[in-house]
């Protein structure tokens, strides 16, 4: 089921979405496309992480990819660490994507209105320039209750 793309709930998205791709994903521990997956996944979310710079590595126990159609398993979400300038080359990636994600989120600092109305048009729904990690926790959300996280 997907999210009205227009009037996006913060609340609604974390609660509901249970996979996330993190397209830019790092391995160091101070950057936050490290640190904010980390700290979804020890929420319980299921992250699967995205960088061509980082294949061969592990993260949050899944091996890192290259392309989001390396995912075999349904996501959710595309929690997005990319310059908003870098966006349309993965527009292509995402909307090949099968299952689309219900949301795509663009962290805290990243805004790209184009890119954002080409994944409202496919049905996509779009958060701009929020940080998951700060939301889950304004939010006061518990952790998931699967529990992929230690």
């Amino acid at each position: 089921m997907h999210v009205p793309a227009t009037n996006a709930d913060p609340r609604q998205i974390l609660q509901t979405c249970r996979t996330i791709a993190v397209l830019g994903a790092h391995w160091s521990a101070d950057r936050p496309a490290c640190y904010v997956p980390e700290y979804l996944f020890q929420q319980g979310y299921q992250v699967f992480a995205v960088n061509p710079m980082g294949v061969g590595r592990v993260l949050w126990g899944q091996p890192v990819g290259a392309t989001l159609a390396e995912i075999k398993e349904p996501i959710d979400m595309v929690d997005v660490f990319r310059r908003p300038t870098d966006l349309a080359a993965h527009l292509d990636d995402i909307a090949a994507m099968q299952p689309l994600p219900q949301v795509v989120w663009l962290q805290l600092g990243i805004r790209n209105d184009s890119f954002a109305e080409s994944l409202r048009a496919l049905g996509i729904t779009v958060v701009q320039d929020r940080c998951t990690l700060a939301d889950h926790r304004r939010l006061g959300l518990p952790p998931r209750p699967s529990g992929h996280g230690s």
